[in-house]
């Protein structure tokens, strides 16, 4: 058995843009039913929505038959949850709250078996290697994994060209509503000075050679994220779809209702 190839790594590398959805619905049913419509790949996200490494695993199986890419976002930069879900099977994880050049070097070592890194063995236990089935597991996971790191307050952004000067670090994503908190626009993450940043910000990125991305709701926004240079950006989240459209259809048949 061979390890499957990290595809959504390779295409940031080629410079090819990869439309995702951000997925905070924690059920492996609503995982799989967004799987099959048509983005390249998914958030599964562990830091603001409901999720822990027995929920991402059954999302992880849910939507393994389908072509788009999961990436796992864990509730922080933690050596032994990174560990965690690679070992249920996770390729790409999005790490928040990186701040320093060091903080995100340690998350590249975390990623990795020794001697490049610390990530602890237990493949034998571990469905990434399908508990000892795939070929040679040990000596090829390090080449497909993918590091993808939060830059989201104001002494990010200053160390952002160290950050992204990191060995092992694939992308930079941006996170407009923490940077835009942290620079004094609360709920203000379209302020001119937050899209300085941002905008300044995915030029750096990409002259370092590395992948940028955000995540944009507003479709004109997320183009101009593309055009700028981004090559992930997330363009919906689950939840704001599903209750805007039940929102919607409810105003829809109760609007002339009379009281």
């Amino acid at each position: 058995m061979q390890i499957p190839r990290n595809t959504f790594r390779d295409a940031l590398r080629a410079g090819q843009p990869q439309i995702g959805l951000w997925v905070g619905l924690a059920d492996a049913t609503a995982a799989e039913a967004l799987a099959g419509t048509g983005y390249d790949w998914l958030l599964l996200d562990g830091e603001h929505a409901p999720n822990d490494p027995r929920s991402v695993l059954d999302q992880l199986r849910a939507v393994a038959p389908y072509p788009v890419h999961p990436i796992v976002r864990p509730v922080q930069a933690d050596v032994a949850l990174v560990k965690q879900y690679l070992d249920i099977g996770a390729q790409t994880l999005l790490i928040p709250m990186i701040d320093t050049a060091e903080q995100a070097a340690r998350m590249v070592r975390a990623m990795r078996y020794p001697p490049e890194g610390i990530r602890g063995l237990g493949a034998a236990l571990a469905r990434a290697s399908r508990w000892n089935q795939v070929d040679d597991y040990l000596d090829r996971a390090n080449d497909e994994m993918c590091l993808l790191v939060q830059v989201e307050t104001v002494e990010a952004a200053r160390n952002l060209t160290a950050i992204a000067a990191v060995d092992g670090v694939d992308g930079v994503f941006f996170g407009p509503a923490d940077l835009s908190a942290s620079m004094g626009f609360r709920g203000q993450p379209g302020h001119p000075e937050v899209q300085r940043v941002i905008l300044d910000g995915i030029a750096t990125v990409r002259a370092a050679g590395k992948a940028p991305g955000i995540l944009a709701t507003d479709p004109a926004l997320a183009q101009c994220y593309l055009d700028a240079g981004a090559l992930f950006v997330a363009v919906g989240v689950d939840t704001s779809l599903l209750v805007k459209a039940a929102a919607d259809l409810a105003r829809r048949f109760k609007a002339g209702q009379r009281m």
